[in-house]
């Protein structure tokens, strides 16, 4: 064979093996994007996929907090549930405003359906557990958000579909709402979802799950 076929092929093999080599790397990276820096990553799930939270806290430590978790949906840049609101302004007797979220910034709605897979009723939600993610920015819910998505659980739970806002019993499963802003034009790429009863603690930054939205 020539010699100059032989240095040629072997040129394109190294550099094919550099490209691998980077996308892989591109790859690993991005995968983590949306992760608290720090954190343990236990898996990463996309949309649509169950995982399972073991919830740690001290008070439960011999018995804790088992969830299944599947995210359904992901809405930005529409209202809120129509019906959602006029539920909660009959609920209070009045008219409410329409909710409307900060200059330069969407509403976003996830929607996930909760599972207990534990041994005893529990109570969950949304509230400093679960982050909204573009990229490697991530997005909590406001004091205002946790109101609009309280609002839903009992919207929801007024249909019959109680969810773990107001605690579910071992084997039972319910929709569970978390209303977030990010800014406008933006879509998100991530939700992390914590094993603790927050994303960071006095004990540090807690692991927990990466659904990759599709």
């Amino acid at each position: 064979m020539d010699a100059r076929l032989k240095v040629s092929r072997s040129v394109a093999a190294a550099v094919l093996l550099v490209v691998i080599a980077a996308c892989s790397d591109n790859s690993d990276q991005s995968s983590t994007d949306g992760a608290p820096p720090g954190a343990e990553v236990l898996g990463t799930v996309r949309t649509g996929e169950p995982f399972t939270v073991t919830v740690l806290a001290s008070d439960t430590a011999n018995d804790p907090d088992r969830w299944q978790f599947t995210v359904r949906s992901v809405i930005c840049g529409k209202p809120l549930d129509s019906a959602v609101m006029a539920y909660a302004a009959e609920s209070v007797g009045s008219p409410t405003p329409t909710p409307t979220p900060e200059a330069g910034k969407q509403f976003c709605v996830v929607a996930m359906e909760a599972l207990n897979v534990g041994k005893s009723e529990a109570v969950w939600n949304a509230d400093s557990t679960v982050s909204l993610n573009v990229g490697d920015t991530r997005y909590t819910q406001s004091q205002e958000g946790s109101a609009y998505a309280s609002d839903y659980a009992q919207y929801f739970s007024s249909k019959g579909q109680v969810g773990p806002t107001f605690g579910l019993s071992p084997g039972s499963r319910g929709p569970v709402h978390g209303v977030f802003q990010i800014p406008t034009g933006q879509q998100p790429t991530s939700i992390w979802v914590t094993s603790g009863t927050a994303i960071t603690t006095i004990d540090g930054v807690q692991p927990g799950y990466l659904v990759l939205l599709k």
